[in-house]
């Protein structure tokens, strides 16, 4: 544990020496005659690569320890029940057998099973797929997420229209605006992934099977995931963040539902005072919370800037557990986001907790086919994933508009 906390610590100090080093090339940079400019620019985009490379490894060592430090297993007593599902669920992977899992799973699962389409995994797996998908997951890193067991998930939210009023001892107290109640309803979809093993690998048991296949999933989950709760359309996949309207009233006059939108003010591009003018259109309760997320090439272009005393904007975090900041807020740097271009919503800021729920249904479901490339078997896993913005007032987005 020692060492894991040294490494953290021995990367953190090198993010800080390339950090100096950088300002100092950028700065010669911003001050070189237009000859020296492009051997400067080329030394500023590797320093610029480094930091993005260093703040990715430290992130990593963090989870690693982070994960070091948790508990084994998922808790609870131990059920005998389920420990037999397991065993005979890992018996159909490797090889096939649905000698009784039909009616373990029905005896062990907390909800109900479908009478066919394969075997659904086991409860502590399917925590653990969720987890792993957490850690890998930008949008599931900052936005809420629940699991339900039913088919759909609707939820009230009140969209205002209560109101008070000042009265002397005696006057009379007439009636009050009442609150409106509104019913958003997460959209739905089946995502699968379809991972492929030899038998032979199957056939040996110092292979853990298990996670194998938990990996596998995650990884082709979460390429798909990310992008729907991103920008999906809705249609067969969960509708994403910026599929939603976005205008540019503010929250006083803005519908529910409609995300506010700065405009830079130039097409294509966006300098630090449009950062600084995304941050406070967010009302203080989002901004204590506030999160940017852009994506890679952008942050590039986000850490040569400074702010009007000629500060960088963005910071290295030089502490272990300490984030790298933009103007003192956590950045989430997601490659599903829009790259700078004209009329790009490329840069986010606010509560994304507030803001967008991410809903798993539980149980995932597995259906083992060796027929169809052998020699290798496919592994069909299929679950139900949906998304709904849950408050239009807690993000705001940076348009590179005119």
């Amino acid at each position: 544990m020692a060492t894991d906390l040294q490494d953290v610590k021995q990367v953190a100090d090198e993010i800080g020496g390339r950090f100096e080093e950088f300002k100092k090339s950028n700065d010669a940079r911003l001050l070189a005659v237009e000859g020296e400019k492009t051997k400067l620019s080329a030394s500023v985009e590797t320093l610029n690569a480094k930091l993005t490379d260093l703040d990715e490894y430290k992130s990593r060592l963090e989870k690693e320890l982070a994960g070091l430090k948790r508990p084994g297993g998922m808790g609870g007593e131990y059920d005998p029940l389920k420990a037999e599902h397991k065993t005979a669920y890992s018996k159909f992977l490797r090889k096939g057998h649905e000698d009784g899992l039909r009616e373990l799973e029905q005896k062990a699962l907390s909800v109900g099973v479908d009478a066919d389409g394969g075997f659904a995994v086991p409860e502590e797996l399917d925590r653990t797929i969720i987890e792993l998908a957490r850690d890998e997951s930008p949008m599931r890193q900052v936005c809420n997420q629940i699991t339900i067991s039913t088919s759909d998930y609707k939820r009230l939210v009140n969209i205002g229209g209560a109101s008070s009023g000042w009265v002397g001892e005696t006057a009379a107290r007439p009636a009050t605006g009442t609150p409106t109640l509104a019913q958003i309803v997460a959209t739905m979809g089946e995502i699968y992934a379809n991972p492929q093993a030899t038998q032979q690998s199957l056939d040996d048991m110092f292979f853990d099977v298990e996670a194998w296949l938990m990996a596998e999933v995650v990884r082709e989950f979460n390429e798909k995931e990310s992008a729907a709760f991103l920008s999906g359309d809705g249609t067969n996949k969960p509708k994403g963040i910026l599929a939603n309207t976005l205008a540019a009233t503010d929250d006083s006059t803005r519908a529910f539902g409609t995300i506010q939108k700065i405009n830079s003010g130039t097409a294509g591009d966006f300098a630090a005072d449009e950062l600084v003018s995304l941050v406070y259109k967010l009302k203080r309760a989002y901004r204590a919370n506030g999160t940017f997320m852009l994506g890679g090439t952008t942050l590039f272009k986000v850490r040569t800037m400074k702010d009007l005393e000629g500060n960088y904007i963005w910071q290295p975090g030089l502490q272990a557990g300490q984030p790298s900041s933009l103007l003192g807020h956590s950045v989430t740097e997601n490659e599903d986001m829009p790259e700078v271009g004209a009329d790009s919503n490329a840069i986010m800021f606010g509560d994304f907790r507030r803001a967008y729920t991410i809903v798993d249904r539980v149980g995932v479901r597995v259906l083992r086919d060796p027929y169809t490339s052998k020699p290798n078997v496919g592994f069909y896993t299929t679950k139900r994933v949906g998304g709904m913005l849950t408050d239009s007032n807690a993000l705001k987005v940076l348009t590179l508009s005119a």
